[in-house]
């Protein structure tokens, strides 16, 4: 057997015949010389390797040539792909919360392809400030004095801070000191920031003499976080915005208000519960007030710092704030995304994260009827599938006790073992992924975020439910 394996290993084409075949036009064409070559070795490896353990087949250089294109393409795959996200959650952290408008979509593309005046003024003819692109439209969605940015929330708060209390004491409420996803805990970034933190009241109970009384020469900041991933509930009390913006401006201190997620709009009249928005928060007396880009403003990942003129000057000299700053790809987008804003009339049908959140419960019902037909051949025999009622989260830390009537398909094995599992595992290894989420003892496609009909059907016939059953 050992002479006969030897053989055959005499039988395999050499490099430049599988290079020279003619199916390997196309792998040169993709992928050049130099990959195509290091992937034909390693085809011609495992081929040596299965035919010393005993293997009979001799594979030709086409096919070679084949199982090359077929590894490169494999390893060519992003893993940033386009996916349909059937969670139920419309802003998640791990898909990448907010999709653009095309808008935004067409602007950065637009900053991609040619030279723009980021930093030049035009009229002027002399070096500009990128910030001047968004500063005029923040203002005047917000009614804020001044507006910068950076890159994200998270770095709003550490400039502002650093910038305020650097040396100084910050002032908070012991029931304020959050942790978000990403190892994000608010008394970290405090202490990165150079701020000393003074908690004030209990957990679940903080009245305004607490913040009176912390007050003293070293405070640098009185800090106001909105709890946007929780509540406390049951025996509380906590100190509103205006109140603590009077308390500040009697001591001389200015108040800054993280609003987290942040809103431009009254989400209430989508049909969501109302949150506070950046104008509320800025009428109220925050002389900063910090929130994202990114969840439900609805537009690329940044972090907002909008207040009192003399308070943005000061974050904006901070050196950190080059450290922090947006590209020019995403500031297009900001500034394409915050346009839509000027006709609210309009916004949920050219902002996608608003008019994913207002989607009717019977619309999604309906594509879940249309659909079922389609994934109950895709999945084979040994899964049933229903439609359901089920319930979308905001996300990204949003409403967390506040979920949105949806609809879609539940899928249940009917043999067990770990079918749903493994299910679930070759939905995600579509070449389009779809992501659900396991619940109850089904897999939950929730629709509201399905917008590609066409393109989800198009992907099902690749899985096979009976190999995974």
């Amino acid at each position: 057997m050992e002479g006969s394996g030897s053989a055959r290993l005499r039988d395999l084409p050499s490099v430049n015949a599988v290079l020279t075949s003619a199916a390997a036009s196309t792998l040169l064409e993709r992928f050049g010389r130099v990959a195509s070559t290091g992937a034909v070795r390693a085809a011609l490896d495992g081929a040596r390797t299965a035919l010393r353990a005993g293997a009979l087949a001799v594979p030709s250089a086409e096919d070679f040539a084949l199982q090359a294109l077929a590894r490169l393409e494999e390893e060519d795959r992003s893993g940033l792909r386009p996916l349909f996200n059937l969670t139920g959650t419309v802003l998640h952290t791990n898909l990448g919360r907010a999709v653009l408008a095309e808008a935004a979509i067409a602007a950065a593309v637009a900053a991609m392809r040619d030279p723009v005046a980021l930093e030049f003024d035009l009229s002027a003819g002399k070096r500009g400030e990128r910030d001047d692109y968004v500063r005029a439209l923040l203002c005047d969605l917000t009614g804020a004095e001044d507006a910068t940015l950076v890159n994200n929330n998270a770095a709003a708060v550490l400039l502002a801070l650093n910038t305020l209390a650097d040396g100084r004491e910050a002032i908070v409420s012991r029931g304020e000191l959050i942790e978000i996803g990403g190892a994000f805990r608010l008394p970290d970034i405090m202490a990165r920031a150079g701020a000393r933190l003074v908690e004030v009241g209990t957990t679940n109970r903080t009245h305004s003499k607490d913040y009176r009384a912390a007050l003293g020469p070293q405070t640098g900041v009185i800090l106001k976080v909105h709890t946007s991933n929780y509540r406390i509930q049951g025996f509380t009390a906590e100190v509103g915005a205006a109140e603590l913006a009077g308390i500040a401006d009697a001591a001389n201190v200015p108040l800054m208000n993280d609003l987290g997620s942040g809103t431009l709009v009254d989400l209430s009249r989508y049909g969501l519960q109302k949150e506070p928005t950046v104008r509320e928060a800025v009428a109220q007396g925050a002389g900063v007030v910090t929130f994202s880009g990114d969840k439900l403003l609805g537009g690329p990942q940044a972090g907002f710092i909008v207040g009192r003129r003399a308070l943005i000057a000061a974050i904006n000299r901070n050196p950190m704030k080059r450290a922090l700053r947006v590209d020019k790809i995403r500031l297009a987008a900001i500034e394409a995304t915050l346009k839509l804003y000027r006709d609210p009339d309009r916004l949920d049908e050219r902002l996608p994260t608003l008019r994913l959140l207002a989607r009717p419960q019977a619309e999604i019902a309906a594509q879940a009827h249309r659909l079922l037909p389609a994934v109950a051949r895709a999945v084979g025999s040994a899964f049933t599938v229903e439609p359901c009622d089920c319930r979308s989260q905001i996300g990204s830390g949003a409403l967390p006790l506040d979920t949105i009537a949806s609809g879609g398909l539940v899928i249940r094995s009917r043999t067990g073992g770990g079918a749903l599992d493994r299910l679930a595992a070759a939905l995600r290894g579509l070449a389009r992924p779809v992501i659900g989420r396991i619940e109850d003892g089904g897999l939950v496609l929730d629709l509201r975020c399905l917008t590609d009909e066409q393109e989800f059907l198009s992907v099902l016939p690749a899985l096979d439910g009976d190999a995974v059953s």
